[in-house]
């Protein structure tokens, strides 16, 4: 039997340890987890305890000492976030946010880039080195932003989506800026131009393989495993893509983050894209602590202590130039000054792409080391920074508000898609709810975990995706937090209250419409707090009341009446009779054998 060395898995345990402590209490304190992570490595690093593992062995046992040990790992971090940012980036969502992604999001970063660089040419930093810095710096946190903005509920706010477009031009931005830094590192004295243009045509072949290659490959793929109705095997064909795509970018030349982010934008337009959200995530989240933990091993807490006052000196400028730049070029995208206000203070802080970049550039050679150890405290100091800055910045925005109030420019539009209906389940019942929404004008999505049915609809043009309806981060990926109503519609009854129960744990005050087997699965369904179940056996008794009147001759108006008067009568003995009925409900459930279904009509029973 191998022997088993625990030093081996302590950076590991570590990290898991870490992540147990950081996670729940950040969560608790309503803080970003980004933040206690960065914070943890510089405590646990060589910079912070590491500092005296000579002189007491003990405390090596609770550090990590070699930042390489855990670098691999890292590495994976950002290229699962590059993935999902790709995933994210649909043509429908930059053709709603144009104005704001391409017009105040590139003004924003280039002029930032420019001024920031031109400040550190002033200094002394050489051209290359300056310019590399300054687009670090001019990006901002998508990681520690969006939360924040979560935690607030106001994605949806003028500010969130002013936010969000800039981020999003940022995250687009990402992609060149490290491929630049990747060919620039490796010239070797050679001619810059010369060498971007061999790297830009190994760049044009090798994306153009890739996306030819998923163009043909991966949908079939996903079909294939989505057959399977297997969650591991579905979770194993993510983690193919992103690793295959992500190494042959690499064996092209090319960064292993681009890889991965061509991947997540040719699967970003496929029915599998809120699924594969949901799948990967939970690595995501872990891998981009692996992340940060190491961008907090590599800052010394000595240069802050040395300097104080002149890195809090510099990290205030960071932002007042960011803000300054976005709050100057608002007025012309049509984005209201206290909008503006808002967001200039989210986004005036660094990014966690600053790390990625600077430190790819220090070990390429191109930033020296002290000018980049200089940014990188600078761009921690500014993320610390964001909780507090946001509320800040809501306030002034009120404030701004209310004193102009009357002689302000209009908000942007809602974004309509944000109060959209969930269908769950997209099988003959479904279809008929989806028209009849679309018949009134009304958007709605909808979910199915039948891959054949989820890509025959989306050949028709209809919004369906792959993927459990109660998986609680799946609903979460169709914005359960600003949908105008859940209808669930599939025909297993088990599989209907675990929608219930999910999509409640997730939004308490959503409206939820729910299919029932019969009378005694409707009230229990009204026991899970739905606010409408269908019973299928009364509605075909109603529809079956309701012809054989009209046909014998009583006229339609009071057959009408006398319908919605009767279904109303058995909603309100439902809701009475629930507590009663759920324990027997139960039971049939828990005896495990096949209950005779009732008669029900064609119309209603879902394929």
């Amino acid at each position: 039997m191998t022997e088993v060395h625990a030093g081996s898995y302590k950076e590991a345990i570590i990290f898991l340890v870490t992540a147990g402590v950081v996670v729940p209490l950040f969560h608790r304190l309503r803080i970003s987890p980004v933040l206690g992570f960065i914070g943890a490595g510089a405590l646990l690093g060589p910079f912070g305890l590491g500092r005296f593992a000579d002189a007491m062995p003990w405390i090596g046992l609770v550090t990590i000492g070699n930042r390489e040990q855990i670098s691999h790992l890292a590495e994976f971090g950002v290229i699962f976030l590059m993935f999902m940012i790709g995933v994210e980036l649909s043509w429908e969502r930059l053709r709603t946010l144009r104005r704001l992604v391409f017009g105040l999001g590139s003004v924003q970063v280039l002029a930032s880039a420019v001024v920031i660089a031109s400040c550190l040419y002033g200094a002394g930093v050489g051209v290359a080195a300056a310019l590399i810095v300054g687009f670090a710096l001019a990006l901002s946190s998508t990681a520690v932003v969006i939360p924040v903005l979560a935690e607030q509920k106001r994605l949806n706010s003028p500010a969130g989506r002013a936010s969000f477009a800039v981020l999003l031009f940022q995250d687009l931005a990402v992609a060149p800026l490290l491929f630049a830094v990747a060919v620039l590192g490796r010239r070797d004295g050679a001619d810059v131009g010369s060498v971007l243009a061999i790297a830009l045509g190994q760049a044009a072949i090798a994306v153009l393989v890739i996306v030819v290659a998923g163009r043909l490959a991966l949908r079939p793929l996903f079909q294939l495993v989505a057959r399977t109705r297997s969650p591991e095997l579905f979770m194993a064909a993510c983690l193919l893509v992103i690793v295959a795509t992500a190494l042959t970018a690499a064996a092209s030349g090319l960064s292993m983050t681009l890889g991965a982010f061509v991947a997540g934008l040719l699967l970003a337009e496929t029915e599998y894209r809120r699924a594969i959200e949901a799948t990967i995530d939970p690595f995501k989240g872990l891998l981009l602590g692996v992340f940060f933990v190491s961008v907090g091993m590599g800052l010394d807490p000595a240069l802050l202590l040395s300097a104080p006052a002149t890195i809090i000196g510099l990290a205030l400028c960071l932002i007042a130039i960011k803000a300054a730049i976005i709050v100057a070029a608002a007025p012309f995208f049509r984005v209201s000054r206290s909008v503006a206000l808002e967001s200039a203070l989210l986004l005036g802080p660094g990014g966690e792409f600053a790390f990625v970049l600077i430190g790819g550039a220090i070990v390429g050679g191109l930033v020296p080391n002290e000018v980049g150890q200089a940014a990188l405290i600078v761009t921690t100091v500014t993320m610390i920074a964001i909780p507090g800055l946001s509320v800040l910045a809501r306030r002034l925005g009120r404030r701004l508000s209310t004193k102009n109030l009357g002689r302000a420019r209009a908000d942007p539009i809602p974004d309509k898609q944000q109060n959209r209906v969930i269908i769950a389940g997209y099988g003959r019942v479904g279809r008929l709810v989806g028209e009849m929404l679309t018949r009134h004008k009304i958007p709605y999505l909808a979910l199915d975990a039948d891959a054949a049915r989820v890509s025959e609809q989306r050949r028709l043009g209809n919004p369906v995706y792959f993927g459990d309806s109660s998986n609680p981060e799946l609903l979460r990926r169709c914005d359960i937090a600003t949908a105008r109503a859940l209808v669930v519609t599939l025909d297993n009854p088990r599989g209907v209250e675990a929608v219930v129960e999910a999509a409640r744990a997730e939004r308490r005050d959503i409206t939820i419409v729910a299919r029932a087997r019969d009378a005694r699965h409707a009230a229990a369904l009204y026991e899970l707090g739905v606010d409408d179940a269908v019973p299928e056996t009364i509605e075909a008794s109603l529809q079956l009341s309701e012809a054989v009147l009209v046909d014998v001759g009583v006229p339609m108006g009071l057959v009408i009446a006398s319908i919605h008067e009767r279904r109303d009568e058995y909603r309100a003995m439902l809701k009475r009779k629930e507590t009663e009925v759920r324990p027997a409900f139960r039971a049939r459930r828990t005896v495990g054998k096949a209950v005779p279904e009732t008669a029900e009509t064609p119309a209603i029973k879902e394929a």
